[in-house]
């Protein structure tokens, strides 16, 4: 398959998973695009991605407000990534939020790079500022790695540009 083609099929995926629990609850979609492994010239590669949060699980702490995140990327080398997570959303005040998360996940190699696993950790930061009540624009850094779970463990590095989307 090729890369719009498997694209194509993630945006239909996700907009079918949201007509099938339309509900009166609070749903954020982030959607990505950035460079995965950009730290490794003969590896970079074009990424795009969707990850959602469900806003009426989230839960309130002395480290902020703490919800459940599950997402995927696939690379313009036909790697992919699937995963589940936690991330933490810190209000710095004047519309600028700070959100760190965390989230194992599942690694397919593709045409990409080998990360040594199929199981992979997924360690990101992301700051966003608030465009309106519902929509949100970021920056986000992540690396992915397998905690040497496997024979090698090279990881990667990437950043993405957000947007966020409650509905």
């Amino acid at each position: 398959m090729t890369f719009k083609k498997i694209s194509f099929l993630v945006v239909i995926f996700f907009i079918i998973t949201k007509i099938a629990v339309a509900d009166s609850s609070q749903h954020q979609y982030n959607f990505f695009v950035g460079n995965f492994d950009f730290s490794d010239d003969n590896q970079a590669a074009l990424l795009v991605g969707v990850q959602h949060q469900n806003e009426n699980l989230e839960r309130e702490t002395f480290l902020g407000t703490i919800s459940p995140i599950t997402g995927g990327f696939i690379t313009e080398n036909s790697a992919a990534y699937i995963y589940t997570g936690i991330e933490w959303n810190v209000d710095m005040g004047n519309g600028l939020t700070f959100t760190p998360s965390f989230a194992p996940g599942l690694y397919h190699e593709g045409d990409g790079k080998d990360l040594g696993h199929v199981l992979e950790f997924k360690s990101e930061i992301q700051f966003s500022y608030n465009l309106s009540k519902d929509t949100n624009i970021g920056f986000s850094y992540n690396h992915i790695s397998n905690a040497s779970l496997g024979d090698k463990n090279p990881g990667a590095n990437s950043y993405m540009f957000n947007f966020l989307k409650n509905f």
